[in-house]
């Protein structure tokens, strides 16, 4: 078992902290990381304790968390359907917890709903064939998790695990290639980056690992202490950027000038593998220009996610910076920040301020991306000017969740129209120098 179990629990650990680290705010993402974790966890309980109530348990969590994954998928992660899948899954979470085998079967139900609604808005899912690739593993996920729990023994159990954890891998996958495609990233550069010393990790210490286990039988704490240290050697692969930041936290403790550098070093080093190619900019639709708008005002107040936005490349980004500074990927975020911000401020009518007709677009974008503010939290907040809290309150009083995300998506439109004129309308040398690359690009790859 532990020769399986160990490489197994180190794989799915792995992808589970690097689907959290590709961007934690993304709820398909956590929820798909979370379901790995879970599974890994079974593993390791399996390995220590074969056929276990705990590890019986935590074989039927992903399932449920799998359906979440599949409803954040969908456009913009419908709330009510979030909260109907919280409330289900917790229904059924105590069924499995009551009925670890005969029960746990029934932990598929909330799965099988989800993937009928992400087949029903299959449409606005991208890319294109996601729902079909999605709902194809999930049938196998399925059959080895029926596998696992059935009465009788169809198979050698420790395989059907491994095979288990391999489906729920490529559901991984295709969670992190959907919010590639979805930002506008490249996903394959970085995935290889951390695949490969996530393979070379579990030769070195998963290796050593199984083979201590493998030394001594039957004895749990050893067995414990090895899937630890496989969990933290993996975690440390997975989420490079959050373990060097609390190291640094820990060796530059008085520093904060080489904190403050070493951590703007490390924002570019991790975008760097994840920007889109130049060229692919002008290849864009509008609707997909349009998309890349919202979700770059989306992350208007976050240098590390606005790196890795392909309207860093807009030729309004170039004309502002002249020299070496146009190479450097923190410059370009921060000046395509500034032009966001002054795109915006063109929506703004005559006149101090105002919450008529006319403002809302202006207003739903400059308080809520621009300034930051989040009308609907519960949390009170402090050290706004007067008006931001006139703003608020007003949002609080008067604007419903669904309006103010309808004026922010046409407010965005707005945006990005504005923006994809200015691309189409732009300096014919830079266009020149884009087809060149694509055709370049092209003779390569034929």
């Amino acid at each position: 078992m532990s020769a399986i179990a160990v490489p197994a629990f180190a794989l799915t650990w792995w992808l589970a902290c690097y689907l959290l680290g590709r961007d934690p705010a993304r709820p398909a993402l956590r929820r798909a990381a979370a379901a790995l974790a879970v599974h890994a966890l079974a593993v390791a309980a399996w390995a220590v304790d074969p056929g276990s109530t705990v590890a019986q348990v935590l074989l039927c969590v992903p399932a449920l968390l799998w359906a979440g994954a599949a409803i954040g998928l969908l456009p913009d992660d419908r709330k009510v359907l979030t909260r109907g899948w919280l409330a289900v899954s917790a229904v059924f979470l105590v069924v499995v917890v009551l009925l670890p085998r005969s029960g746990g079967l029934l932990a598929l139900f909330p799965l099988a709903g989800a993937l009928v609604l992400l087949w029903r808005g299959r449409a606005e899912v991208r890319p294109v064939m996601l729902a079909t690739a999605i709902t194809a593993v999930a049938v196998l996920y399925a059959l080895g998790l029926a596998a696992v729990l059935a009465p009788f023994r169809l198979g050698s159990v420790e395989l059907v695990l491994a095979a288990v954890g391999l489906d729920l891998m490529v559901l991984g996958y295709l969670v992190a290639v959907a919010d590639a495609v979805d930002a506008g990233e490249r996903l394959h550069p970085d995935l290889r980056r951390s695949a490969v010393a996530a393979a070379a990790t579990t030769l070195l210490i998963g290796g050593p690992a199984a083979l201590t286990t493998l030394a001594a039988p039957g004895n749990a704490p050893v067995a414990v202490l090895q899937f630890v240290l496989v969990g933290c050697a993996m975690t440390a692969i997975g989420l490079p950027g959050p373990v060097r930041r609390a190291l640094d936290r820990v060796a530059y403790l008085g520093d904060d000038r080489i904190r403050a550098d070493r951590a703007a070093l490390m924002l570019s080093a991790d975008a760097l593998p994840r920007r889109r190619e130049r060229h692919r900019l002008l290849n864009s639709s509008e609707d997909e220009f349009a998309r890349l708008t919202r979700r770059a005002l989306e992350d208007f107040r976050d240098p590390a996610r606005l790196l890795r936005s392909p309207l860093t490349n807009l030729p309004t980004v170039d004309r502002r910076l002249t020299g070496q500074m146009a190479e450097q990927p923190l410059a370009r975020a921060l000046e395509l920040r500034a032009v966001l911000q002054e795109s915006v401020a063109r929506l703004k009518p005559d006149g101090l301020s105002g919450t008529s007709e006319e403002w809302r677009h202006y207003n739903a974008l400059h308080f809520i991306y621009v300034r930051g503010l989040r009308p609907y939290a519960r949390q009170p907040v402090e050290g706004l000017d007067r008006e931001a809290r006139l703003a608020l309150d007003w949002f609080r009083r008067y604007v419903p969740p669904s309006t103010l995300r309808q004026w922010q998506d046409e407010g965005a439109r707005r945006v990005a129209d504005r923006l994809w004129g200015e691309l189409m309308q732009t300096d014919p040398r830079w266009l020149s120098h884009a087809r060149t690359i694509k055709r370049t690009s092209t003779t390569r790859s034929s």
